[in-house]
């Protein structure tokens, strides 16, 4: 195989960025769709002064799931607005929806993440789920998106959980980027990674343990801080070039399959990603320190660190194999993994992850209270 990278035609963040979309709508095609959530329908656009109305622009309210049914309304409505460019404006299946809307139509696709839960706005793949939520297929497009559009200010304003799963699902680039370095396998874009890719991958983990903590607290102020712009380059550019040029491994193996369970579709996408992450340290019995630094960053910043936190705390092992068989299915990354994957080891590190998590979540005893324990007081 050749090594091979991808990339999207461009990337513009900060504050204010939302004004350039009608200049890149114009450049890229002049008649736009935009396919919308219906939070940025009702929250983001009415702040944004963008007149899309007024330039021929027909906004479209994404109903809810990236499946083929709406995939199929997706193509009706761009055929009958004989739309040239295809805008998707708010969270990961809003975005995957309109890409693989835009690639199925052969027009060019701007993507506008409204918040940073997903690396999925810089890839030139998206995932297509059953009508019911479940994981159907990763579907590849043929170029990655011609603009990527970040406006800070609209990312400091949304909930905190969403930045937070975007750590989760960013947490996961640089450990599947160095399996398949290891293994030689496949990445995204049908070659091995380049070193640039492994840097970047790398980049990415580093900076979400050097900014994490403080770009939630950012969030939680909704205000923009130098650490919440590096945590949101670091979910969204870095994570989606290096997922996509480095490649997957087990993280999104297990998400996949705990899509299975209805009890985790509460969960967002990083959140399961970020506890295939712990359950894939598990799995290639990473070291002790390593895992130390990953569960106490996800316990710190608020990332699933137990089977309870992702809804499966009552779950037995027959429920929790389903998720298993379903992550070592065929065609799934984790067999980028070096050996044999079966599900009885998938299912021994979900729960060995658990374990783990509960008991970092134990309160520690004081000093103090270990060295008075067992000492009797003698009255005087």
């Amino acid at each position: 195989m050749f090594r091979k990278a991808v990339f999207p035609g461009r990337y513009i963040q900060g504050a204010g960025a939302i004004k350039e979309l009608p200049a890149l709508i114009e450049q890229l095609g002049g008649r736009g769709m935009v396919l919308a959530s219906p939070t940025v329908i009702g929250k983001v656009l009415p702040r944004c002064p963008l007149d899309l109305d007024a330039r021929g622009v027909r906004v479209e309210e994404f109903r809810g799931e990236c499946c083929e049914g709406e995939l199929s309304r997706l193509s009706n409505a761009i055929s009958e607005h004989q739309a040239a460019v295809m805008v998707g404006m708010g969270g990961g299946k809003t975005i995957d929806a309109a890409k693989i809307a835009a690639d199925r139509a052969s027009i060019p696709i701007i993507v506008v993440p409204t918040i940073a839960s997903t690396d999925a706005p810089c890839s030139g793949c998206a995932v297509r789920y059953s009508k019911d939520g479940v994981f159907d297929a990763v579907l590849y497009q043929r170029a990655n998106p011609q603009a990527v559009l970040v406006d800070l200010e609209i990312i400091a304003a949304a909930p905190v959980r969403f930045l937070v799963a975007g750590m989760g699902d960013a947490l996961s680039t640089w450990f599947e980027a160095r399996s398949c370095h290891r293994t030689q396998s496949p990445n995204e874009c049908g070659g091995i990674s380049t070193a640039a890719a492994l840097g970047i991958a790398d980049l990415c983990y580093q900076t979400l343990l050097a900014d994490g903590v403080a770009a939630k607290m950012a969030n939680e102020a909704n205000v923009v801080t130098r650490a919440l712009d590096r945590i949101v380059e670091a979910n969204t550019l870095l994570s989606g070039l290096g997922f996509e040029s480095a490649g997957l491994a087990s993280a999104h193996s297990i998400h996949n399959g705990l899509t299975a369970l209805p009890e985790t579709h509460r969960s967002y996408h990083g959140e399961k990603v970020a506890f295939g992450v712990l359950a894939g340290l598990c799995l290639t019995d990473a070291p002790t320190q390593e895992l130390r630094t990953v569960f106490a960053f996800c316990k710190r910043v608020g990332l699933p660190t137990t089977l309870s936190d992702i809804g499966l705390g009552e779950a037995g092992r027959e429920r929790l194999m389903m998720a298993a068989e379903r992550a070592c299915a065929p065609g799934q990354p984790i067999h980028h993994e070096a050996g044999e994957v079966m599900p009885e080891n998938v299912l021994d590190a979900m729960l060995a992850a658990d374990a783990l998590g509960r008991h970092m979540s134990r309160p520690r005893r004081s000093r103090a209270g270990r060295r008075s324990r067992g000492v009797r007081t003698v009255p005087i």
